[in-house]
């Protein structure tokens, strides 16, 4: 079964814009990704100041291989050595596995 990551993002108010647009602007790596099945950027309606980064994977071989990979250069930043102020002040990766799963039916 697959294995979803959720990496939990504490972002300040005045960040919030910041971040949005670096997720969209992000290069699309994870999409070619080997074992990619999945991202959603899911933003804060009420009570909270955390963004969840949800992404699913086929396995969790398939997820440390683009942690150690294309995610890593994709964060060491460009060549010319400099690097965006973060937009979260913190973080956390909530770890799951599927263990049911739904899809709408169809007619």
């Amino acid at each position: 079964m697959s294995v979803v990551k959720i990496n939990v993002l504490t972002v300040p108010a005045e960040q919030r814009e910041a971040l949005e647009q670096r997720f969209g602007a992000r290069a699309g790596l994870v999409e070619a990704a080997d074992g990619f099945e999945w991202f959603e950027l899911l933003r804060p309606v009420e009570g909270t100041d955390q963004y969840l980064v949800y992404t699913r994977w086929r396995d969790e071989d398939a997820f440390r291989a683009w942690m150690e990979g294309p995610m890593k250069a994709a964060h060491q930043g460009g060549g010319n050595g400099e690097r965006a102020r973060p937009a979260a002040t913190g973080s956390e990766v909530w770890s799951f596995e599927v263990a049911q799963q739904a899809a709408p039916k169809t007619d």
